[in-house]
C-alpha cells in the first residue's frame, strides 16, 4: 500500500464514516479553517461562504482548501493569505496603450516610464538617426521605421502602486496582436491627436473595448502644435466612438500660444515648459483657483478665453461619474504634450486613483461536461487563492544570442512564487517554474513572486501555445482569447534551399506569436502566411532574415479570403473535403481552414455545402 503523509492520515480518519459519526469533509474543513469561512447547510452541495458578507466563492477555493488541509502538519487559518492576496490585488494595476498611428502613443509610453521612475531619459520614436529609441520598441525594424510592431510590456512601480504597462502596435496591421492584449489587460488609455481627432483604426480599437466593457482614460495628445478646438475634439470622440467625455484638466492655449493646462479637481493651473531634454521636469504650479488676477500674468489674453472655457464646462458639462467610467459608459480626458513631458504625471497621478485593480475572468471548466456538448462554465475572481493563468502571447527572440522564445502569462488569481508547480492543462504535464521573467520592454529579470494583474513570462520550448491555461490542481480553460480570420496571403520562397530547415524552424516560431498564421496546405509542402495587414509580411522577412539568418521572399498566392470549417455531419464534410482539396489547408495548430480564391467561390461553396460552419473567427484552444 502507498504510504501516506501525516497529513493525508489525518485527513482519512476526519472522512471515515463509522456508527458514532464522522467528521465529513465540510465539517473537517470547517474545523481546520474556523475563523475563514462557514458552511451552508441548506443544500447538499458544498458551498463555501465568507463570514463577512456571506459571499459565495468558488470552486477553486473548496479544491485549494482540502490541497492544503491534506498536507498541512497542524491546524491554520487562511485568513491572514487571504488578506495579503487582497492587498496585493488592490495595488495592482494593468493596462494597455492604444491609438492610431503617430497619435504619440509610444512617446507617452516613455514618458510615463519616465515619471513613474522606471528610466531616467526618455527615447524618441524618430526613423534611423535618433540617437536613442523609445524603451519599448526594441526590435532592429521598430528602431528602423520608427514604428511599433509588437507589444511591449512593462512593469514599474509608482507611488506604492505596481503598474503593468503594455504598449501596443498602432498600424492597422498590427491590429490582431493588439486585439489579443486587449484581453489581459482591465483598462485602457486611449491616445487622440489633437490635429486629427478619432481615426479609424482608433474606431476598430474602441469597438473591441466596448465588446469587453474596458474602462477608456483618454489622453489628447500634441496640445504643443495646432489643433481641433477641444470642445470639438471632445464632441468627435463622443459622436464616432458613442463614450461620453469629461475633461478632468483643460488647455490653455494651443500651438505657440499653448500655456498649460488647468487640473479642473485640485483647480490648479500648471505652466508648460519645453525644456527638458527628455529628462523628468517638475510642473510648475503658479496659481490656485480659477478667478485670482495672476491668471493675466501668466496667460495674458488666453486668461479670458480659459475663464470661459471653465465656466462653460461648469455650467453644461458632465460630472464625472465613477461607476460609468469603470462600466465604459464614461472616459476622464486629459490634455497635454506627451513629447514635452507636459500634463503626463496629472494622468498617471489620476489613472492609479481611478483604474480598476485586477477583475475575474470567464473560464470553462473541461472536467464537467454539459448534455448539449458543452461545458460548465464559471467566472474566477482574483482573490481565489489558487493560481491561475493565462498565456496570451508569444514572443520569440527576445535574446537573439539564445534563439529563445517567451510566453506571456496575465496571472488571473492566487499568489505566484518561485518554485510553484502548476498544471499545463493543454498538454497535462506539471511544470516546477523556477525561472519566471518580468519585464521592462526587452529587458528582464527573475521574479520571486507575483500577483493577479502581473504579467510573468515563463520560458517556452515550443510546448506552450497562446491561449494555454495553467493552474495549480482545478482542470479549466480561460475563454475569450480570439484568432481571427486572415485577409492577406502570401506564400514564402527560400533562395537557399540549404536553408530550408531554419525556414521551417523560423516560421513556426514566430507564427507561435500570432501575429501572422501559417497554413500548409493538403496537397503540397508550401508555406502560405495569413495576416491582417500587408507590413507584416515585410516584417517576418525582415525577421527571418535578422533572427534566424534566412534569406527569403513572398509571392502573391491564389487565396483572398480564409474560413476555419467545421460540421457535424460527417458525410457532407468528407465530401466537402473531397470536393474542394486543393483550396484546403491546416493552420499552426493543425485546424482546418478553406482559402477561398474568390469571393464568389466562398458565397459558393456556403451554398452548395449548408451543413459546414465557415467562421470567421476561432476560439484559441
Amino acid at each position: 500500500m502507498q504510504s501516506t503523509g501525516r497529513g493525508e492520515r489525518r485527513a482519512a480518519i476526519y472522512l471515515r464514516r463509522p456508527r458514532s459519526g464522522a467528521w465529513s469533509r465540510r465539517a473537517f474543513l470547517k474545523k481546520s479553517f474556523p475563523d475563514f469561512f462557514s458552511i451552508d447547510r441548506s443544500e447538499q452541495s458544498t458551498k463555501m461562504l465568507y463570514r463577512s458578507g456571506n459571499r459565495e466563492y468558488s470552486s477553486l477555493l473548496y479544491n485549494f482548501l482540502w490541497g492544503k488541509a491534506c498536507n498541512m502538519k497542524t491546524d491554520f487559518n487562511l485568513a491572514p493569505d487571504l488578506a495579503r492576496l487582497r492587498e496585493e490585488i488592490a495595488r495592482r494595476r494593468t493596462f494597455a496603450i492604444i491609438s492610431h498611428p503617430d497619435a504619440g502613443k509610444t512617446t507617452l509610453t516613455e514618458k510615463l516610464l519616465l515619471f513613474g521612475g522606471a528610466i531616467q531619459l526618455a527615447g524618441t520614436v524618430k526613423a534611423r538617426k535618433a540617437s536613442r529609441h523609445a524603451t519599448s520598441d526594441w526590435m532592429a525594424m521598430e528602431k528602423e521605421r520608427g514604428i511599433s510592431v509588437t507589444t511591449s510590456v512593462m512593469r514599474f512601480n509608482y507611488n506604492g502602486y505596481e503598474i503593468n504597462l503594455l504598449d501596443t502596435p498602432g498600424h492597422q496591421d498590427f491590429s490582431e496582436d493588439t486585439y489579443r492584449v486587449l484581453t489581459a489587460v482591465d483598462s485602457a488609455l486611449l491616445v487622440i491627436d489633437s490635429a486629427k481627432g478619432v481615426e479609424a483604426q482608433t474606431k476598430k480599437l474602441m469597438d473591441v473595448c466596448r465588446m469587453r466593457s474596458t474602462p477608456i482614460i483618454t489622453f489628447i495628445n500634441k496640445l504643443d502644435r495646432e489643433g481641433l478646438p477641444p470642445l470639438d475634439v471632445m464632441a468627435d470622440i463622443e459622436g464616432h466612438l458613442g463614450i461620453s467625455c469629461v475633461p478632468l484638466t483643460w488647455p490653455a492655449g494651443m500651438g505657440s500660444a499653448f500655456r498649460g493646462v488647468y487640473d479642473l479637481r485640485a483647480e490648479e493651473l500648471r505652466l508648460f515648459s519645453a525644456r527638458h531634454n527628455g529628462r523628468k521636469v517638475e510642473d510648475k504650479i503658479i496659481l490656485q483657483g480659477r478667478d485670482g488676477s495672476g491668471l493675466e500674468e501668466y496667460l495674458g489674453d488666453a486668461a479670458a478665453q480659459l475663464r470661459a472655457d471653465l465656466e462653460l464646462l461648469r455650467l453644461a458639462g458632465t460630472p464625472f461619474d465613477l461607476e460609468k467610467y469603470l462600466g465604459a459608459e464614461q472616459t476622464p480626458v486629459f490634455f497635454g504634450s506627451a513629447i514635452n513631458n507636459f500634463g503626463v504625471q496629472e494622468l498617471l497621478d489620476t489613472y492609479t486613483e481611478l483604474a480598476p485593480a485586477p477583475q475575474g475572468r470567464p473560464a470553462v471548466f473541461p472536467d464537467k461536461p454539459l448534455a448539449d456538448g458543452t461545458y460548465a462554465a464559471g467566472f474566477i475572481e482574483p482573490d481565489d487563492l489558487e493560481f491561475s493563468g493565462v498565456v496570451f502571447k508569444i514572443q520569440a527572440n527576445m535574446d537573439k544570442a539564445h534563439r529563445d522564445r517567451m510566453a506571456f502569462l496575465r496571472i488571473c488569481s492566487g499568489r505566484f512564487h518561485r518554485g510553484l508547480k502548476l498544471r499545463h492543462h493543454r498538454s497535462g504535464k506539471e511544470l516546477n517554474l523556477n525561472n519566471a521573467m518580468i519585464f521592462m520592454a526587452q529587458e528582464r529579470s527573475g521574479t520571486d513572486e507575483a500577483y493577479p494583474g502581473d504579467i510573468i513570462g515563463l520560458p517556452n520550448h515550443g510546448t506552450i501555445k497562446i491561449g494555454d491555461t495553467f493552474t495549480e490542481r482545478i482542470p479549466l480553460k480561460f475563454t475569450g482569447i480570439p484568432s481571427f480570420a486572415p485577409e492577406h496571403f502570401r506564400r514564402v520562397r527560400l533562395r537557399d534551399a540549404l536553408k530550408t530547415k531554419q525556414m521551417k524552424k523560423g516560421l513556426e516560431q514566430l507564427a507561435e506569436e500570432g501575429a501572422v498564421q501559417l497554413f500548409r496546405p493538403l496537397t503540397n509542402n508550401d508555406y502560405i502566411l495569413g495576416a491582417v495587414g500587408l507590413l507584416q509580411f515585410e516584417v517576418i522577412i525582415s525577421r527571418l532574415a535578422d533572427e534566424y539568418g534566412v534569406d527569403g521572399s513572398y509571392e502573391p498566392v491564389n487565396a483572398c479570403c480564409a474560413r476555419w470549417v467545421y460540421s457535424g455531419d460527417k458525410i457532407q464534410f468528407e465530401d466537402f473535403k473531397d470536393y474542394y482539396r486543393g483550396d484546403l489547408a491546416l493552420d499552426a495548430e493543425g485546424a482546418l481552414a478553406y482559402l477561398a480564391p474568390s469571393p464568389w467561390k466562398l458565397e459558393s461553396a456556403m451554398e452548395r455545402y449548408p451543413e459546414v460552419e465557415f467562421r470567421v473567427t476561432r476560439e484559441i484552444n
